[in-house]
């Protein structure tokens, strides 16, 4: 509840700012929309193009059936997900620091914010890098804000785009999604490599740290974030293996839960999940916690175990933010990358007219469903935060 006090004085802020220096800001303000172009990375873009111009037309000709690929899987994964939603809602929200109920996914604020960050930067340059690569000019580039989602956006010259082959479209449009997920592939590496290597041999298991505590949930004003739990009701809960299966197999809604601290002991009654109500749930979400070996911080102290532990940590958040939103955006609708990319590709044989049609019929469909999955899904969870 804080976290979104937090955000909502922060853009607030923002557009207060924004509006009121929007001359010496040199921002553009059309109504909830605030947007500031510049020019000054251009020069970067057009570095980078130039370094191979070639690599990067022939990346993008594998990247584009990839992208196709990409469509289809999301369109697959949108209609499942509506089929689940009546069966079993879910709550899904990726703003960093904010824990609705219910929610399979909590990002963490510092790590999210970091993925969030290079999820926009990476995704805009590559459209921008693809196009001056192929000899499209960039207008400009900049920043936008849209209520509380923030983007980035790199402008294209229009008559530059008008006249470009469709293959050189193709490019451009699927550039941002699979820049995105070239980066989540390197984030991946990255991940895999630290907990398969560093961080088995750095650190130990001391038990189950709190990281949140869920607004209006059994646990809150009774246990804390920061709070090591070394066991629950007489049984030891060194990892989240053995903490899932005490909740799973051994806990009911209703059930008293007796949890022994760092801080102390102290007792919840659980209840039953949002999602699901004959499962019980606590309201807090956990993590092993980790200390370094002792013969280890002999040899290499505290830092660098724990620089690379975070490092592994906010390389997760980047490789799983980059690849479900460069997945989402290949949705076929505008004004996603998706909708261009299914626009062009009807194009090659379908009439203009007849295409117009169909892709706003489509881009309509899949907006309703998102809007839907969103109202359905994730409203009721942030009702349940107040």
């Amino acid at each position: 509840m804080e976290v979104l006090l937090y955000y909502a004085i922060f853009f607030v802020s923002i557009y207060i700012l924004a509006i009121v220096f929007r001359d010496k800001l040199k921002v553009d303000v059309y109504g909830p929309l605030l947007m500031r172009r510049t020019k000054k990375m251009r020069g970067w873009i057009d570095y980078i193009a130039n370094l191979s111009p070639k690599f990067w037309r022939w990346s993008m000709n594998i990247g584009i059936p990839i992208a196709v690929f990409g469509m289809a899987f999301m369109v697959y994964t949108i209609i499942i997900s509506l089929e689940v939603m009546f069966q079993k809602p879910t709550t899904a929200l990726l703003l960093p620091g904010v824990d609705i109920p219910g929610s399979p996914i909590f990002v963490p604020i510092f790590a999210g914010i970091i993925a969030l960050i290079l999820l926009m930067v990476v995704h805009e340059f590559g459209h921008g890098i693809l196009a001056r690569a192929q000899g499209v000019g960039i207008k400009s580039i900049g920043v936008i804000l849209l209520a509380i989602l923030p983007g980035a956006f790199v402008e294209l010259e229009e008559e530059d785009v008008e006249k470009a082959k469709r293959a050189v479209k193709l490019r451009i449009y699927a550039a941002g999604s699979m820049f995105n997920l070239g980066l989540a592939a390197i984030a991946w590496v990255v991940v895999i490599v630290l907990t398969s290597s560093f961080i088995p041999y750095a650190f130990q298991s001391d038990g189950l740290k709190i990281i949140s505590v869920t607004p209006n949930g059994p646990s809150e004003g009774i246990l804390q974030e920061g709070m090591v739990v070394s066991s629950i009701n007489g049984y030891p809960v060194n990892n989240r293996t053995s903490y899932t299966e005490l909740i799973v197999n051994k806990t009911k809604p209703g059930d008293q839960m007796t949890y022994v601290t760092d801080k102390g002991t102290y007792t919840i009654t659980a209840t039953g999940q949002p999602s699901n109500q004959s499962i019980a749930y606590p309201g807090t979400r956990s993590e092993t916690h980790l200390v370094v070996k002792p013969d280890v911080a002999q040899t290499y102290g505290e830092i660098i175990p724990w620089f690379l532990y975070d490092l592994a940590d906010v390389c997760y958040w980047i490789y799983a933010l980059n690849l479900m939103v460069g997945l989402f955006n290949l949705l076929p609708m505008k004004p996603l990358d998706g909708g261009y990319i299914f626009e062009e590709l009807l194009r090659y044989k379908v009439p203009e007219n007849i295409t117009g049609r169909i892709v706003s019929s489509v881009s309509w469909v899949m907006i309703a469903i998102v809007a839907l999955l969103i109202i359905y899904g994730t409203v009721p969870g942030i009702l349940q935060m107040f």
